[in-house]
């Protein structure tokens, strides 16, 4: 009797431990009645294109700390980063002024969001995004990020100051599309995986232009030109990756508190001393964001939360995995919703 007592006692306690380090190891978000969830959060941060003038108007007026990250931003810039938000303006759609506006209010939107307690298990961002990102990681601060990003704006407009283009190709498979971008002459190549049936080529125009013709005789659904003033992320911009790895010197970068995943390798940065190198590669190298989604979703993530102006990455969820949940921050509404 005593034996089997004590087969019991130890069947219970090895039970008694596998569930605690299940639920050490769950995320941290809960549902609508404050239930655990078997899942992991993810905050993620959108990429230029989506700006707009009063973007985060209503966090700046509402909220103390958002207020105060325009402020670091402006300070940090050199830039009245709030009006350069809030009134009309030509410079907000200039990649120079666009890569500070969209950060400062990603970061101060991502404040508010912390201020309510809400916590990531895994950040990531699109190209510009991912900079919201580092900060949500804790790997680098407000301040150091807005100053990084304002020389980054500026490097990747004057990288290519004879123009190039950049090209969204949709309903195409993938592998034709780098297929057909390697046997171009010229420097094509991809730019942006942004999720099934949409990606984007970049490189000089000519090569581009090349590209699209052979792209379309192939059965390319669609090709449509950006409206950018640059081939931004194509070899082309090697060299503003050179003169923003001199800046990223001047910067602390942290220990990584949250899991981020970069741009470059759609993989978890592990070592802080990759942070710096891959933020070079970035500015020239393809954006993997549908592999890097892909990834956070096989290691269990299934709330994303986008954090800024748009819902461009929401709507490159839908057609990467409708099996997970996806909120936007983009107005205090929305805040309000989440919490």
């Amino acid at each position: 009797m005593q034996k089997k007592q004590a087969a019991w006692l130890a069947f219970f306690s090895h039970k008694y431990f596998e569930i605690q380090n299940i639920y050490q190891n769950m995320g941290n978000h809960t549902g609508k009645e404050g239930y655990l969830i078997m899942g992991k959060t993810v905050f993620m941060f959108p990429g230029q294109g989506a700006q707009y003038v009063g973007m985060g108007k209503d966090f700046y007026e509402q909220i103390p700390v958002c207020k105060e990250m325009f402020e670091l931003a402006g300070k940090a810039s050199g830039l009245d980063v709030a009006a350069l938000c809030f009134e009309e303006n030509e410079q907000i759609n200039i990649t120079e002024y666009t890569q500070i506006a969209m950060l400062a209010t990603e970061v101060a939107i991502l404040k508010a969001v912390e201020e309510k307690g809400v916590k990531p298990d895994i950040t990531g961002g699109l190209s510009l995004g991912e900079y919201g990102a580092l900060v949500a990681s804790g790997v680098m601060s407000p301040e150091d990020v807005f100053k990084i990003v304002r020389k980054r704006g500026i490097y990747m407009q004057e990288a290519v100051p004879q123009g190039g283009a950049m090209v969204a190709v949709l309903g195409m498979d993938t592998a034709v599309i780098e297929q057909i971008c390697e046997e171009t002459p010229g420097m094509v190549t991809i730019a942006n995986y942004n999720c099934p049936g949409q990606i984007v080529i970049t490189g000089e125009e000519g090569a581009a232009q090349a590209a699209v013709e052979k792209l379309t005789a192939a059965g390319a659904k669609k090709c449509v030109a950006l409206k950018v003033s640059g081939p931004f992320h194509s070899p082309l911009l090697v060299g503003a990756g050179e003169k923003l790895a001199k800046e990223l010197e001047t910067v602390e970068i942290h220990d990584i508190a949250i899991p981020y995943i970069a741009n470059v390798t759609a993989d978890y940065v592990k070592d802080k001393a990759d942070v710096k190198p891959l933020l070079e590669k970035q500015v020239s190298s393809s954006v993997k964001w549908q592999q890097t989604v892909e990834r956070m979703i096989a290691d269990g993530a299934d709330l994303f939360i986008e954090i800024g102006p748009g819902k461009t990455l929401s709507g490159f969820m839908r057609k990467i995995s409708r099996d997970v949940k996806v909120i936007n921050i983009e107005k205090m509404e929305d805040l309000e919703r989440l919490v």
